[in-house]
């Protein structure tokens, strides 16, 4: 069975442990066999409440970063982030990372090179010079995410919101050798439909680029809503995912437009749907049909 899931995100930013509780129990009760996390500042929430929160509604979680401005472990040739910043960066992934070992979420997702809307012009040269410079700074992310057993996934972001990995081939080409070396296991891909429609020829052949690499997948319609009568090719995008056999669960990742930072940061100026409940309530039944699966019982 497929599993399905849900970014926090819709109904809310930043979720703390104050809140987590009431909106993982409706998470639930909505139908969602999984929950995104997202952790924007390291406590915001806490292992033995999430913990609490997930043994109550039955939910699997995943854990999803957030690259607020200064979160930089690269930057452009004539403005790099300091060597400060970057160890800073550093230790909130680790804190992302410590969460989900904390909590059994596997993996730990986002766009981890720098600060999400952060944009400058590189040459093939620096590019490839940035390249390596961001491989040396994410390395002893990954492998302190390998002693944790969580696996990290990288996320392409579309070309407004970077300038760095727009494309499964510019993070395979990226990632490089740490996907060939002793650390391959806990480092990969994250992929997100929105921004695949944006930057990609075809999704489905995205898809199939990251094969074996793929770690994460947050779906949603091509406006941000809810997936399901868009203009994305969903069987297509499917039929990719199995072809390759990502076992993995399909999260809904939208956001709110009653919160001025998220909203600002992922551009969400008017309602995608009538309320965030319909939001989520069309985004599961639309893929419980994709996938043909039924949905769980919680307790």
């Amino acid at each position: 069975m497929t599993l399905i899931g849900i970014n926090t995100w819709v109904w809310t930013s930043p979720l703390r442990d104050v809140q987590a509780r009431e909106l993982l129990a409706h998470v639930a009760a909505t139908g969602f066999d999984v929950v995104e996390l997202p952790l924007e500042q390291p406590g915001d929430l806490t292992v033995a409440a999430t913990r609490a929160a997930l043994d109550d509604t039955g939910l699997q979680a995943c854990v999803v970063g957030a690259m607020g401005p200064g979160r930089d472990l690269v930057g452009p040739d004539d403005e790099p982030p300091t060597a400060a910043t970057v160890r800073a960066t550093q230790d909130y992934l680790r804190a992302c990372v410590d969460l989900a070992h904390g909590i059994g979420a596997t993996a730990v997702c986002g766009p981890f090179y720098a600060a999400t809307g952060r944009t400058w012009r590189m040459t093939p040269v620096q590019r490839e010079q940035t390249y390596a410079r961001w491989r040396d700074a994410l390395e002893p992310v990954v492998e302190h995410a390998a002693d944790a057993g969580v696996r990290i996934g990288i996320e392409p972001l579309n070309r407004y919101e970077t300038s760095l990995i727009n494309t499964t081939q510019q993070a395979l080409t990226a990632l490089g050798p740490l996907l060939d070396g002793p650390l391959a296991a806990h480092v990969g891909l994250a992929l997100d439909t929105y921004h695949l429609n944006i930057e990609e020829r075809s999704s489905s052949e995205a898809i199939r680029l990251a094969g074996e690499h793929l770690v994460h997948v947050q779906v949603c319609g091509n406006d941000r809503g809810a997936p399901g009568g868009d203009q994305t090719d969903w069987p297509a995008v499917l039929a990719a995912l199995t072809e390759v056999g990502y076992a993995g669960p399909l999260v809904i990742e939208s956001f709110t437009a009653d919160n001025d930072t998220i909203a600002t940061a992922a551009s969400i100026w008017r309602p995608l749907a009538p309320t965030q409940d319909a939001l989520a309530a069309d985004g599961l039944a639309f893929l419980r049909s994709l996938t043909a699966t039924e949905g769980p019982t919680h307790d």
